[in-house]
């Protein structure tokens, strides 16, 4: 019962939120005001103290967004159903996917974030195996942002606040590019990226992998934050998101494109992971977020 209470909540309320609130803190520093972050294309980072009412739905993401969790406990919108977010963990979100969080009655939740500009800089900061949610120690990255708000607050050194913003987008980085270490894990969703028609299997991606199923499963799970073929699905759902974005390709077209042979199973799996049919994220409304 809960899971399809679940499931229910992402099909519905899709309309763009912005709900700070009364009882919620945030710290922000945003590109207008230090220039220094349009080096790396980011738009505004910040630090939030978060109760409710607090709740956001990004129906058009324009750039990757990650939201990293360093006390309390949120809820978070990843593959199609809501996921706990505690200290400890962090969200990177993709652009053209539907993203929203949310505070819990009577719990605190503390977090930061980088919000970038543009769909190109996924591909600057994130490959094919870089994970959506998983662990990562986010008080490094929280500090660096407190740092870069009080140096712009105060003595404004530019050497000093560039130093800051290399942080941050380094901190972004170990979380975004975890086979830092040579790991044929990386080779393979590589692979799979640049071949999303092709049949994919559990077997098939452990032969290229040269391991075991147990271990495959295992490895995903730790770093990914999902099985292997929900990370397959999930490379596929986000290559036809950017196709309905930017090509006017049918989306039978499409579908056949990675490997769905039947339409309406295609529409059916995007609309669970992204949360609209091709037909609707194709027609919606863009509007500007901040």
């Amino acid at each position: 019962m809960p899971r399809r209470v679940a499931i229910r909540q992402t099909q519905h309320d899709l309309r763009e939120t912005h709900n700070v609130g009364p009882h919620t803190r945030e710290t922000i520093v945003r590109a207008d005001d230090c220039p220094a972050l349009r080096w790396y294309h980011i738009r505004h980072v910040g630090i939030a103290h978060a109760a409710e009412p607090y709740r956001m739905v990004r129906t058009n993401l324009s750039g990757a967004y990650l939201l990293a969790c360093f006390g309390g406990e949120g809820r978070i919108l990843i593959d199609g159903k809501w996921r706990a977010c505690r200290g400890g963990s962090a969200c990177l979100a993709p652009p053209h996917v539907l993203h929203a969080f949310h505070c819990i009655p009577a719990k605190h939740w503390e977090f930061c974030w980088v919000r970038y500009a543009h769909p190109d800089d996924q591909q600057r900061i994130t490959s094919a195996s870089s994970p959506v949610f998983a662990n990562f120690d986010s008080l490094p990255l929280r500090s660096a942002i407190q740092g870069l708000h009080d140096e712009m607050r105060a003595a404004k050194d530019p050497v000093a606040i560039q130093h800051w913003v290399e942080l941050i987008q380094r901190y972004v980085q170990r979380f975004a590019q975890p086979w830092h270490i040579d790991n044929p894990l990386a080779k393979l969703w590589e692979t799979v990226d640049r071949n999303l028609g092709e049949p994919w299997t559990v077997q098939k991606l452990c032969d290229l992998a040269h391991c075991s199923d147990e271990q495959l499963r295992r490895l995903c799970h730790r770093h990914l934050g999902r099985s292997p073929m929900h990370q397959v699905t999930y490379l596929r759902m986000r290559r036809a998101a950017s196709l309905l974005e930017q090509t006017p390709d049918k989306i039978q077209s499409i579908s056949n494109a990675l490997a769905y042979s039947n339409p309406f199973t295609f529409s059916a799996a995007f609309k669970k992971w992204i949360g609209w049919s091709p037909s609707q994220y194709r027609g919606r409304k863009q509007p500007t977020t901040p």
